[in-house]
């Protein structure tokens, strides 16, 4: 692989990262500050009837590209960058960090919290209970998934800027040292070349 064509792909990966870590802090940010606040002007059984459906409309293929992608992205942009700028590597690392922060956090509170909302079923007989276990526990670590997740974003955006500059300086280093190379033969006339490739004085004549 060139060199021009591991830059354009660490690019690329790098740039999907972000596109994709943005989308789902976006998502989650969306929920903490409109539709969670939304529905939580709703009666209990319209609030847990929307939140059913929407925790069965999100598993689609598009939420899983961006959900998994993220990961995915992050983690081919690090390796991509292991051998080469290497003051890249702290932000990359970062949003990785904070990426899988999200993803535990996913894991191990908002979609458990789902699948209980989900096991209640259609007619509830004591709805203002069920939404009470799920509400505000769901809610407070959506916003903690939201800040997470904007955090990783914040940090695959600045190493792009950093990479960008890393790209430019090694551009322009290039363009340096190929404008530095040795002058060619045919540069000079081949009657003033010496037999050391170098312009040789005229011959000095006695003028008496």
């Amino acid at each position: 692989m060139t060199v021009m064509n591991s830059k354009l792909l660490q690019t690329i990966t790098l740039l999907g990262a972000g596109v994709t870590a943005g989308l789902m802090a976006g998502l989650f940010a969306a929920f903490a500050y409109a539709v969670m606040p939304g529905l939580g002007r709703t009666d209990d059984q319209t609030f847990i009837s929307a939140m059913q459906k929407i925790n069965v409309a999100i598993l689609n293929g598009w939420f899983m590209i961006c959900f998994l992608g993220g990961l995915v992205l992050t983690v081919a942009t690090l390796l991509l960058h292991l051998r080469s700028a290497r003051s890249v590597l702290p932000w990359i690392i970062a949003a990785l960090v904070l990426y899988v922060a999200m993803l535990v956090i996913t894991a191990a509170v908002n979609v458990p919290l789902n699948d209980e909302l989900a096991r209640a079923g259609d007619v509830i007989a004591n709805p203002d209970v069920v939404r009470a276990q799920f509400e505000s526990r769901w809610v407070t670590w959506n916003i903690v998934r939201a800040v997470v997740s904007t955090a990783a974003f914040a940090a695959l955006a600045y190493a792009l800027v950093v990479h960008g500059q890393a790209t430019a300086t090694d551009t322009s280093a290039s363009a340096a040292a190929a404008g530095h190379t040795a002058p060619a033969a045919w540069m000079y006339p081949t009657d003033q070349v010496g037999n050391g490739g170098s312009p040789s004085l005229p011959a000095v004549t006695d003028g008496r």
